[in-house]
């Protein structure tokens, strides 16, 4: 989040033939390790630095090639749990890019892939809100796919992908960011005292929701409090640049 730095590089070392022999084989165990199976969490959207507004990420797993994509624009928009303000507010950062994440992954107790959206603004990346969707029961999928194939083009006009999943979680207190850890839904919300910044809030609340009895049940709740050294406010006291004497 804040402070992040990339790694030094490490020195070149001198590497004997003997040492090439070890290497090999902590190399095989190694790749044999990166090809157990994963949580099956992928995650799309435009690439982006890392914002006040957002939270730490962690790598994930690559889901199946065969995930089907979802358009997670026509879910908000079309999705009458989301306040009318962020769907106005919602349009395109540049062409046809709007600044929405989304994240397939386990979440339910479903056997198909659930849908974490988060709904984000152009300039810096604030998140304003946060979803997650519930693929319906195989039946209602079927009922939905039935009537769309049944050649009136008023049904396929008239398709969504609300035909096929359901908001289970709402969170729209900006700003908040929602991600899949494991199969646990975190949000991370920041916070803001007056005064503050939009760089620079002064903690972060970090929930843990588990879904249990067709629901999400929080079972953590971490909060930070961050230094305000880095802000400036302190800077009187900083020794400044000049001349001895």
């Amino acid at each position: 989040m804040r402070g992040l730095r990339k790694p030094a590089p490490p020195k070149p070392a001198l590497i004997t033939g003997g040492a090439v022999a070890s290497m090999a084989a902590a190399a095989c165990l190694v790749l044999s390790g990166c090809n157990a199976s994963g949580e099956g969490v992928r995650k799309e959207g435009p690439a982006r630095s890392e914002s006040a507004a957002k939270a730490k990420r962690t790598p994930s797993a690559s889901a199946s090639p065969s995930q089907e994509k979802v358009d997670a624009v026509a879910l908000i928009k079309d999705d009458p749990k989301v306040s009318p303000q962020i769907k106005r507010n919602l349009k395109p950062c540049a062409k046809n890019q709007y600044p929405v994440d989304v994240s397939y992954g386990q979440l339910t107790d479903s056997a198909r892939t659930d849908i974490v959206v988060n709904v984000l603004t152009c300039g810096d990346s604030f998140g304003v809100g946060a979803y997650v969707y519930q693929p319906k029961d195989d039946s209602a999928s079927a009922d939905s796919d039935k009537g769309s194939d049944s050649g009136s083009e008023t049904a396929s006009a008239s398709a969504s992908p609300l035909d096929s999943y359901e908001n289970v979680f709402s969170a729209e207190q900006s700003p908040v960011y929602a991600d899949i850890d494991r199969r646990d839904l975190r949000v991370t919300r920041q916070i803001y005292a007056s005064g503050d910044a939009m760089c620079c809030p002064s903690g972060e609340d970090v929930i843990t929701y588990h879904w249990k009895k067709d629901k999400f049940q929080e079972t953590g709740r971490t909060h930070t409090d961050y230094s305000k050294a880095y802000k400036g406010e302190d800077k009187d006291d900083l020794p400044s640049a000049g001349t001895e004497g």
